[in-house]
């Protein structure tokens, strides 16, 4: 699950990063709707993945929402990142 998890969060944050190009004008506000439709899409599967990943890692509810918050932030997405292959790590080294 996690892994889902760390591809739902990287192209979250991309899409992210691709609407905000959209809001300062650097890519044509005709694509507003599909950019915007796509995005929110990506937004959902990275709560919902977030929330199983949760599950699954045990971790604690100010974790969770910690990830939560990141998806809000433009390049938060980086951090988030470097999170979960500590996470990857850890759960490969305990196996």
């Amino acid at each position: 699950m996690l892994k889902l998890f760390r591809i739902a969060s990287l192209v979250e944050g991309f899409s992210y990063l691709l609407i905000l190009c959209v809001t300062i004008g650097l890519i044509n506000r005709e694509f507003v709707y599909f950019l915007g439709m796509g995005h929110g899409v990506l937004f959902l599967l990275y709560v919902t993945f977030s929330a199983l990943a949760s599950h699954t890692q045990n971790w604690s509810v100010f974790v969770w929402l910690m990830v939560l918050i990141a998806a809000v932030v433009p390049f938060a997405f980086i951090p988030i990142e470097i999170f979960i292959k500590k996470e990857l790590t850890k759960n490969e080294q305990s196996t």
